[in-house]
């Protein structure tokens, strides 16, 4: 099975795209595959305790319940920019969030054998 990048751009404002990314990652993780979520623009505050319950979207299961799963068995990132114009820190995330830079997104999406998804 291939390793699957799912990326997403949005947060509150767009529930529907966000919580699609959330589930495409969870669901990939719950089907075996090594899965990799980016938060980058307003998907970084997901990254802090209690933020994914913002997020609320009729007929959907629970962003914080996807998270979770995403967090149990793959990698979450939260992109250094979008931190850094937020004010996030390492101390911030919720433990298994890392932050990092295009050059690790890059090295991710060009390996062998790898999909993306952009959300």
């Amino acid at each position: 099975m291939r390793t699957l990048v799912v990326k997403t751009t949005s947060g509150t404002e767009r529930p529907e795209a966000t919580n699609q990314a959330f589930t495409v990652a969870a669901s990939a993780v719950a089907a075996g595959a090594d899965v990799s979520l980016w938060l980058t623009g307003e998907s970084a505050w997901f990254a802090l305790p209690g933020r994914a319950a913002d997020l609320e979207l009729e007929h959907a299961t629970a962003l914080t319940d996807l998270l979770d799963v995403v967090l149990a068995e793959g990698r979450v990132t939260v992109c250094t920019q979008c931190a850094v114009r937020r004010g996030i820190t390492e101390q911030d995330v919720l433990p298994g969030i890392r932050i990092a830079g295009a050059p690790v997104f890059v090295e991710e999406v060009l390996a062998e054998g790898v999909q993306a998804l952009v959300y």
